[in-house]
């Protein structure tokens, strides 16, 4: 009987030393937490380019690309997808992903490049700063914002550790500012205290006139229940629509983790692996324009690595672009690279200004 109540006293002491760590953690957490204002003006980084300058009647060629942090390549898989890796790649391989983000942009030669998931100091991607990397491929400006900010996220096993993430845009034209406006955040305490902070990264072009591009890079809600979802794609139409009625050039662009409703999927459904949520765009297609190509998806799930799996992983169309009424598409395209560097693949859109 001693024997049993010594393992017992022994258990409960185990049980509170663990509840102490725990609430310790958690208590650390909260007090390191991110918590950016509601609008945060975001520094605008002048680079080496020349600057170009723009007048209604010009044309813009503006990529938009999902890098997936440098590691989510065709080996990857990943456990919010329903996978097993934490981290997909090792530093080698970040750096080769990285690598042959550069060789495309520079093949493409856009005006505007509007990235996605791009870490500056984060473990998952060996502290490597991303930016820095397209800082020096002869833009003029760069403006940056952090969309997962986290001294130390403690899951899952091995945990994700530090991560500095965001949204960068780069453009040929001076940009006149930058703003971080923060999206509705769906998780609670304590999940929130690790988790993403979404934003919207508002960056002003002049042009010619006294008009502006306001151009909108986003990175929209993946893993809630769908009111999230919702809330922030309401949230972009507000201010679309705001700077719509100012009679700016308003471009949304990047990674909505949804589809158009206007837009059929053509692809297969695996329900056990994530599926997006829709945006429903007949209320609002008679005052903008919703673009997406279902010829070529612009994301495949981390269910599974690429490789030896490709009739089995879900293929999405995710990634597109909302612009005004005032701009003309000349062209759009989802450059098809096989995912071989990111779970995305770029879109490419060319516009003229009205």
């Amino acid at each position: 009987m001693k024997i049993v109540k010594g393992i017992l006293k022994a258990l409960l002491v185990i049980v509170i030393i663990l509840a102490v760590i725990v609430a310790a953690v958690l208590i650390w957490l909260t007090a390191v937490e991110y918590r950016p204002e509601d609008r945060e003006v975001v520094a605008v980084k002048s680079l080496d380019g020349e600057a170009g300058q723009i007048a209604p009647g010009d044309s813009l060629k503006i990529m938009s690309w999902n890098l997936g942090f440098g590691a989510l390549g065709d080996n990857a898989d990943f456990f919010m997808d329903g996978g097993k890796m934490v981290y997909p790649a090792d530093e080698d391989r970040v750096r080769a992903n990285i690598d042959a983000f550069v060789r495309e942009v520079n093949t493409q030669d856009a005006d505007i490049l509007m990235f996605q998931e791009i870490d500056t100091d984060s473990d998952r991607s060996y502290r490597i700063d991303q930016t820095a990397v397209f800082d020096g491929l002869g833009y003029n400006s760069r403006a940056f914002a952090y969309n997962f900010r986290v001294v130390y996220a403690p899951v899952p096993i091995p945990p994700m550790g530090k991560i500095d993430s965001g949204i960068a845009t780069y453009s040929d034209y001076p940009i006149s500012s930058a703003e971080r406006i923060k999206l509705p955040c769906p998780f609670s305490w304590p999940i929130r205290t690790f988790n993403l902070k979404r934003c919207l990264l508002v960056t002003r072009i002049p042009v010619e006139g006294g008009k502006e591009i306001v151009l909108i890079n986003l990175h929209l809600e993946a893993y809630d229940d769908g009111e999230g979802k919702a809330a922030q794609a309401q949230m972009l139409m507000d201010i679309l629509s705001e700077e719509s009625g100012k009679g700016n050039y308003v471009i949304a662009g990047g990674d909505f983790n949804q589809s158009f409703s206007n837009v059929p999927c053509n692809y297969p459904v695996y329900p056990e692996q994530w599926q997006p949520g829709s945006i429903d765009v007949s209320a609002f297609e008679n005052d903008w324009q919703f673009i997406m190509n279902n010829e070529i998806p612009t994301c495949r799930s981390l269910y599974y690595p690429l490789k030896g799996n490709e009739d089995s992983v879900q293929y999405y169309m995710v990634d597109g672009f909302i612009l005004s009424k005032n701009i003309t598409v000349d062209s759009y395209e989802i450059h098809d690279l096989g995912f071989e560097n990111s779970d995305h693949n770029p879109q490419l859109i060319s516009i003229t200004l009205n």
